[in-house]
């Protein structure tokens, strides 16, 4: 060791050198780190040294451990938003992502208790379902259940909705603007169907949306229902006291830029 690694404390010689080489693409996102007992060899420290430096790192959210199996190297995540309403293909461009999607069903179904009082239409009437695998740079990332009632936009599902953004179809072809949203956020474990849809492992967390949005009007135009997974977003809020000025911005990030939503 150099004369200003041998000044700082072991563990953080080990959290040092790791840094490095994970800044330096030495040890790429998802990429499994030795062992504890390799890493000790190979810093000539002992294994408590090692836990501690590795715990450090985990805190850090710079490495992520899956017991029984190992440590790696966390996933480059997103920052995604909710300050703005933006599709998730324009939100996600914004942070240099390419958005594509594959369409897993799109059919027009009838609308039960639930639509019908999520969309304020009538029972039975006809909704538009498109479910997709939203994916970023290739990598499934978000699966997305969108309803819409139909008689806003008849025919919307001869549009290619795998390579076409909804929101935009919706503005430009139908005029129907989507203008404001509300949105419920919360953290579940994954199914063994989005499991497997998003390539994750078993237990893993994931982030369900649910969100209706709406024309100026105050017209329900879409319902969405969907799971991002939790590898690969955080969450950002600035907070402002109440009385004190504008509302609070918040925004759920791809974990590595700035900023997205669905």
């Amino acid at each position: 060791m150099d004369r200003e690694s041998q000044a700082k404390p072991l563990y953080q010689v080990v959290v040092d050198s790791l840094l490095a080489q994970i800044e330096a693409g030495e040890l790429q996102p998802e990429e499994k780190i030795p062992s504890e007992n390799a890493l000790g060899k190979l810093y000539n420290v002992g294994r408590n040294t090692v836990r501690r430096a590795l715990q450090e790192l985990v805190a850090a959210e710079v490495l992520t451990t899956i017991h029984g199996v190992g440590t790696f190297v966390a996933a480059d995540r997103l920052d995604k938003t909710a300050e703005y309403l933006l599709g998730f293909t324009h939100e996600m461009e914004n942070h240099g992502k390419r958005v594509t999607s594959q369409v897993l069903e799109a059919q027009i179904i009838s609308a039960d208790p639930f639509l019908a009082r999520r969309l304020q239409i009538q029972l039975g009437a006809e909704v538009v379902f498109l479910y997709r695998v939203r994916l970023m740079d290739e990598e499934p990332t978000a699966l997305e259940r969108a309803y819409l009632p139909h008689a806003l936009c008849q025919g919307i599902l001869e549009h290619d909705f795998a390579t076409e953004s909804l929101y935009e179809t919706l503005s430009t072809v139908y005029d129907q603007v989507p203008d404001h949203a509300e949105q419920v956020i919360e953290a579940s474990l994954a199914t063994p169907e989005v499991a497997r849809l998003l390539n994750l492992t078993l237990p893993a967390v994931v982030l369900v949306f649910h969100r209706e949005t709406r024309l100026a009007s105050g017209q329900v135009i879409e319902y969405v229902d969907s799971e991002l997974r939790g590898d690969s977003f955080r969450f950002y809020t600035n907070l402002r006291l109440r009385g004190t000025g504008s509302a609070a911005a918040f925004r759920m990030l791809p974990l590595q830029t700035d900023s997205v939503s669905l």
